[in-house]
């Protein structure tokens, strides 16, 4: 079972899967974007080095997911993921312009057709003032001068792409409101999200009922 966990910058992706890993007994395939050489310079001047950043996390998530999520799939059991292949198109959707977006999409499709595609996305939402207070909190240096606008841009882009693939019914999502959610300080909330997971793949145990109903089906 091939599990992927999404949502905007700060949203808590990485500690999700971090945290459901020991849960499932899965293997993990998180995202490597530290190793991106202009990822400091793209926030510093997202217009000037947006190109260059799309093409390397293109290539490097496709290398990734191409290489490790087959082997991980094919000796059994779950894999976690905190991204999926999809979301490097959205945000080449808002960073780049004309020739240059057109070049990405060509390649991007190219690369999609040779990648896995998850079982289930769970798909983390946030108000962007959470989104910008949890960033704030985490203190990455590149992340220091994000400006909410961005923020708020990409939340907007994620919205509409998650509402657009639920009507098509294509890949199954799950949503998940994380606003008044802490799965790293409250063992109850991770346990609520590892049932609403269970409970849609239908992987047992799950609990039939939960006393925090915002996800998949409410909005």
């Amino acid at each position: 079972m091939y599990i992927a966990i999404e949502g905007v910058i700060g949203v808590g992706k990485t500690t999700l899967a971090r945290l459901l890993q020991p849960e499932f007994h899965a293997n993990l395939l998180l995202e490597v974007f530290e190793e991106n050489p202009f990822l400091s310079d793209f926030y510093a001047d997202r217009e000037r080095y947006a190109f260059q950043t799309q093409i390397f996390f293109l290539l490097s998530r496709y290398q990734q997911q191409r290489r490790a999520a087959p082997d991980f799939l094919s000796r059994g059991g779950h894999l976690l993921s905190d991204y999926t292949f999809e979301k490097d198109a959205l945000f080449a959707g808002i960073n780049l312009r004309g020739d240059e977006l057109e070049m990405y999409y060509r390649v991007h499709q190219a690369l999609a057709e040779k990648i896995p595609n998850p079982d289930l996305i769970v798909y983390l939402r946030a108000d962007t003032s959470v989104l910008m207070q949890r960033i704030a909190f985490r203190d990455r240096p590149y992340e220091r001068n994000m400006q909410t606008s961005y923020i708020e841009c990409l939340n907007q882009a994620y919205e509409a792409f998650f509402h657009t693939m639920r009507s098509e019914q294509q890949t199954p999502v799950l949503v998940v409101d994380t606003n008044q959610l802490d799965f790293l300080q409250r063992e109850k909330d991770l346990k609520w999200v590892e049932d609403r997971i269970r409970q849609t793949l239908r992987l047992a145990p799950f609990q039939e009922s939960f006393s925090m109903e915002i996800g998949k089906n409410e909005r």
